[in-house]
């Protein structure tokens, strides 16, 4: 019985644990490639995020600030201009000019029905005439009492009392035609005139219209502007002021007249700056024989100003202002990004001058991100330089 074999016993087939063996090596294998790939895979991602994280920048090529134009808002005005009130109340009786009319200095241009005044007059003209006789009076009387002193027939303080009625009388009398004066000058302002040559450029009143004296914001009857030269008033920054000269010419356009460019002169300076706006006040005047330019027009006028020294020109694309005040980027040797601190000397618009704080060998960034900071790492985008 034991000789014979155990049908039931299993027996393993021939090399299977070499293949086992194989398997398992390739799996494992298998397993360590993956992971390998794994790692290069997240390695490289996160090299590709890191670079995409650094900013692609474009710089700006600077320059010294050669000499350049400064634009600035003028208000327009006339040379003259004469609003016309009334001295004397009444009403208006007649016009003879309306809006647009020429007039010549001393020309009529309205005259008014003055009835109270024409009382007064009249009245001042009695008052006078009354007093003259009772100077003639006196003067008679006291001539009358002189002689009695000389006889000795009246005592000298009666004479000297008519002496001092005459003297009353006569200061009566200068008082009533000083009187009189003052209301006939006053009744000459039933007349309007004009004042000055010019153009009538308003009329606020009509016939029959009452005009009271002394109204609070009363309107003017008339208003005669001179238009033959201009004045033009330009509001200059503090930080330009330095580049006013005595006798400066300047240019200026008007909205209404494209294409064409008319010349002023600085005629005076207000000398102060306006606290408010930091500006100061220049009037410049213009000649306008033509007549091309109104009165109250809007014009830009033009500086030519000579450069500062040391500035250096940036575009106003490459401001950014902070707590510190105006700021730009720039980028160092390692393309690290430093934020610089500038002043600016002048603002002309697109570009600034800048006066300190940064200097032509500087490579400034062009439009650059509020969410910069200094010692960011950046890219230069060399497409555009």
């Amino acid at each position: 019985m034991r000789d014979q074999p155990d049908i039931l016993r299993h027996s393993m087939p021939p090399r299977l644990k070499f293949w086992g063996i194989a398997a398992l090596c390739v799996a494992g294998a298998i397993a360590i490639g993956g992971t390998a790939i794994r790692l290069y895979n997240e390695r490289a991602a996160a090299n590709w995020a890191l670079d995409q994280d650094v900013r692609t920048v474009q710089l700006i090529k600077l320059s010294g600030m050669k000499s350049g134009a400064l634009v600035l808002p003028g208000d327009v005005q006339s040379w003259t201009n004469a609003p016309i009130y009334a001295r004397v109340s009444g009403y208006l009786k007649r016009w003879y000019v309306d809006i647009g009319t020429p007039v010549k200095a001393g020309q009529l241009l309205a005259e008014l029905e003055t009835p109270d005044l024409d009382g007064q007059v009249a009245q001042g003209k009695a008052d006078l005439n009354t007093a003259i006789a009772n100077q003639k009076l006196s003067a008679v009387t006291a001539k009358r009492w002189d002689s009695l002193l000389a006889q000795g027939a009246v005592a000298r303080q009666d004479a000297d009392a008519k002496d001092s009625d005459l003297a009353a009388k006569t200061a009566i009398v200068a008082s009533a035609r000083a009187n009189l004066a003052r209301l006939e000058a006053m009744e000459s302002f039933k007349r309007l005139v004009a004042p000055v040559d010019g153009i009538v450029t308003t009329r606020g009143v009509d016939v029959g219209s009452l005009v009271l004296v002394g109204t609070p914001g009363a309107t003017p009857l008339f208003t005669v502007s001179d238009q033959k030269k201009l004045r033009i008033y330009v509001r200059l920054p503090q930080t330009d002021s330095g580049a006013l000269q005595p006798g400066m010419t300047a240019t200026f356009t008007v909205p209404e007249l494209p294409g064409r460019e008319f010349t002023a002169k600085l005629a005076a300076n207000a000398n102060a700056v306006a606290s408010a706006s930091g500006t100061q006040l220049l009037q410049f005047q213009a000649d306008n024989a033509e007549g091309l330019i109104r009165p109250g027009s809007y014009a830009e006028v033009r500086f030519t100003l000579p450069p500062g020294e040391n500035a250096v020109h940036v575009p106003a694309t490459a401001l950014m202002f902070r707590d510190q005040g105006p700021v730009v980027a720039t980028v160092d040797d390692s393309n690290h990004v430093r934020i610089k601190v500038i002043s600016i000397r002048r603002d002309m618009g697109t570009a600034v001058e800048v006066g300190s704080g940064l200097s032509l060998k500087d490579r400034v960034i062009d439009n650059p991100p509020d969410a910069i900071r200094d010692g960011d790492p950046v890219r230069i985008d060399e497409t555009e330089s």
